[in-house]
């Protein structure tokens, strides 16, 4: 084994068992994981600290639309009995709290080196090892590259004609800068209506002179119905929370969210108003399971779609922009679900205003603010709630190289291709945690997470048993792989509407869903099948 590392500022070994990249939640199970398997581990972070997405995405509302209960780590009981969560769905200064404590818990921060940028890693074969640099001029060697940088973690720049003459102030809800940002007595403008827009709009109201919501597309929210963290419900799952961890394994989305038992066609009309109302309630991510066939049925979506579009008209009074908020381009499910606190109700204020760009398109940033094709607003700070370049973004910004020259998404052309999400063939020891492929966004990313870096380092054991310095994907699992991904997601109404989990082949039209959406639970227990059967589709050497 390689030498163990050491403190930041100290004198570092140069040749590592592991390199991880990224300091998230994967990062820091990743860290902790592979030193508890007795490997030397180097991490690697942009950021200043730990964190990942929860120390970049601190805008104003920011907070995680998984309950507590199970968004956190489950592999030491000690750890989960004693830290305190205060609300149901936390919101980003305790998630970044709570991530902070587990890296300082397991003595995590030391392994990593901090403000530092992957700029290249190019795969050695005479060695079996990846040669790692890094935008400080260092070079480090190891035998397998664990990229845990997050499949939402490159945002998309705003490219807006006249903003690089805009006086004011803009920033990005992605990357939220950690000075203090004045909102208060403010005319704000906000560009996006997605998850993070829908959570920042309701608490930038509260302070603003002004608040201009530029509005694309709308987008089914539905209410968080957040609460004070259930303590007796907290204490119960810590008494047991290995059996809890074993039920979290057998849920679609790796978390307990309610689903549907029937399908719609089972209930009567009466029946199914009755579940809706009980799932409003509820709140959250369970409106994408009323009904078993909602996703696939556009019958029984049509059914859950007016009934959040009704509860939207009921909630903004003016019934102009009532209609410009309600979503009718496409059904409920089929594009990421926001989940909000306050967000329809904000539009009843006086000092927001809804302002429609398919209408009225942004035409170019101003000194002063923003112009459309019919108006122009003064603003002192602009807001951009726009995404990620997801799934590929930040892998093809870390440059990493296989013996040919390639990089991973060369052979993306036609969309993502990588066995179990975990390897893409032709890059032996590098390792895509919760990459295309997989679960990933679909799932309780915490939970996913932690399954695929216990799977490497499953794998890891079993190279050392065996004598085996090189691993690598086969080509013909992975497109057996990339088939039955396909045959999941073939009778998903989500496959044919635009969104960032779907992959467009722009010649033919034809269409590639990039996660796994056969159930968590399902491809757990693939891959833990694979693992009992000698890791099948796996080439060892």
């Amino acid at each position: 084994m390689a030498g163990e590392t050491v403190g930041q500022n100290d004198e570092r070994s140069v040749d590592y068992d592991v390199v991880v990249i990224g300091a998230g939640m994967g990062g820091i199970y990743a860290m902790h994981r592979y030193r508890e398997q007795g490997l030397a581990v180097l991490g690697i972070e942009s950021a200043a600290d730990v964190g990942g997405v929860w120390y970049h995405n601190r805008y104003p509302g920011a907070r995680v639309d998984i309950e507590s209960y199970y968004y956190c780590f489950f592999f030491d009981q000690d750890l989960y009995e004693e830290w305190e969560w205060t609300e149901r769905y936390p919101a980003q200064p305790e998630i970044l709290a709570y991530l902070d404590h587990v890296a300082t818990t397991y003595d995590i921060k030391r392994h990593f080196q901090f403000d530092t940028w992957m700029t290249g890693a190019q795969w050695e074969p005479a060695s079996n090892r990846y040669t790692v640099t890094t935008d400080r001029g260092e070079s480090y060697t190891c035998r397998f590259l664990v990229m845990a940088s997050g499949q939402l973690s490159k945002p998309r720049k705003p490219e807006f004609e006249g903003l690089d003459v805009f006086q004011g102030e803009w920033v990005q809800t992605s990357e939220w800068p950690h000075h203090h940002v004045e909102t208060e007595g403010k005319r704000i403008a906000i560009i996006g209506t997605g998850s993070s827009g829908v959570q920042a709009i309701p608490v930038l109201a509260e302070t603003a002179d002004q608040l201009f919501v530029f509005h694309r597309t709308a987008n089914y929210s539905i209410p968080a119905n957040n609460a004070p963290l259930d303590r007796s419900k907290y204490a119960d799952i810590a008494s047991r929370i290995d059996a809890v961890w074993a039920d979290l394994q057998q849920h679609p989305a790796a978390a307990p969210v309610p689903l549907g038992v029937k399908t719609a066609a089972e209930y009567t009309p009466e029946e199914q108003q009755t579940l809706l109302e009980e799932r409003w309630a509820y709140g959250g991510h369970t409106m994408n399971g009323v009904f078993t066939d909602q996703g696939t049925t556009k019958e029984a979506n049509d059914i859950v779609s007016e009934f959040v579009r009704d509860k939207i008209r009921s909630i903004v009074k003016d019934p102009t922009k009532a209609e410009i908020l309600v979503p009718t381009e496409y059904p409920i499910g089929s594009r990421r679900l926001c989940v909000d606190t306050g967000y329809y109700d904000t539009f009843n204020r006086d000092n927001v205003t809804l302002v429609d760009v398919q209408a009225d398109p942004i035409v170019r940033i101003t000194p002063t603010g923003i112009q459309t094709e019919n108006h122009h607003y003064e603003v002192d700070l602009i807001v951009f709630a726009i995404g990620f370049n997801a799934f590929t973004g930040a892998l093809e910004q870390a440059n990493i190289r296989n013996e040919k020259g390639e990089q991973p998404s060369d052979g993306w052309s036609r969309g993502p291709k990588a066995y179990l999400g975990l390897m893409a063939h032709g890059f032996p020891n590098l390792f895509l945690v919760t990459g295309p492929g997989s679960p990933s966004v679909l799932a309780n990313m915490i939970v996913s997470n932690v399954q695929h870096i216990d799977l490497i380092g499953s794998i890891v054991d079993y190279m050392k048993e065996n004598g085996y310095e090189r691993i690598e994907a086969t080509e013909k699992a992975q497109e057996s792989w990339v088939e039955e991904v396909a045959t999941a997601a073939s009778r998903l109404l989500r496959l044919n509407v635009e969104n960032y989990m779907v992959h467009v082949n722009k010649d033919d039209g034809s269409r590639v869903f990039i996660p796994y959406a056969g159930g968590y639970q399902n491809y757990a227990a693939r891959c833990n099948e694979i693992m009992t059967n000698g890791f099948d589709g796996f080439e060892f050497a």
